[in-house]
């Protein structure tokens, strides 16, 4: 017999495939319960409530869906390991300072991910330098990697009279 913890395991894959395929698009959290009994996954709506949030889903355009930058595809979930710090350097522009040699790597990997908040990357030897179009999505974008990659990786608040170039 499953255990509680492989239930929701299972549970959680299942609402991750529902919400990819978009078909039919979930607008209601009941709507996705009674998807996942169809597929023999015991679901309340609580249940799924608390799935949907663990799993980062949100409401665009009346419908659920999980952001591309959570996707565990993500090309940016392979490359954080050789992150070593995030600054806020001025405005609209935050910098990864990664090991020696792995900026170009990892700033691959960000424009493969297609973050619709980033306007562009430039990739050096050890660093990458991302720049967003407004302040709201330089925050957006700050918040995104301090998520993906947890503590332990420097972060630091800088402003752009703080750094010296």
């Amino acid at each position: 017999m499953p255990t509680n913890r492989e239930i929701q395991e299972r549970r959680r894959e299942a609402i991750r495939d529902i919400l990819a395929a978009n078909d039919p698009p979930i607008a209601e959290q009941k709507e996705l319960v009674e998807l996942l009994k169809s597929r023999g996954i015991p679901a309340t709506q609580s249940s799924v409530s608390r799935d949907l949030r663990e799993l980062g889903a949100e409401r665009v355009r009346g419908q659920y869906e999980i952001p591309s930058w959570l996707d565990e595809e993500s090309p940016f979930r392979k490359v954080k390991g050789p992150i070593m710090k995030i600054a806020r350097v001025g405005d609209h522009q935050t910098l990864l300072v990664t090991q020696p040699g792995a900026g170009a790597f990892v700033g691959e990997a960000l424009e493969a991910s297609s973050w619709e908040d980033i306007i562009g990357t430039v990739a050096g030897y050890s660093s990458v330098l991302i720049l967003t179009d407004h302040k709201f999505f330089q925050d957006l974008v700050w918040h995104r990697l301090k998520y993906f990659l947890g503590e332990g990786h420097g972060e630091e608040e800088q402003e752009s009279s703080k750094t010296e170039g």
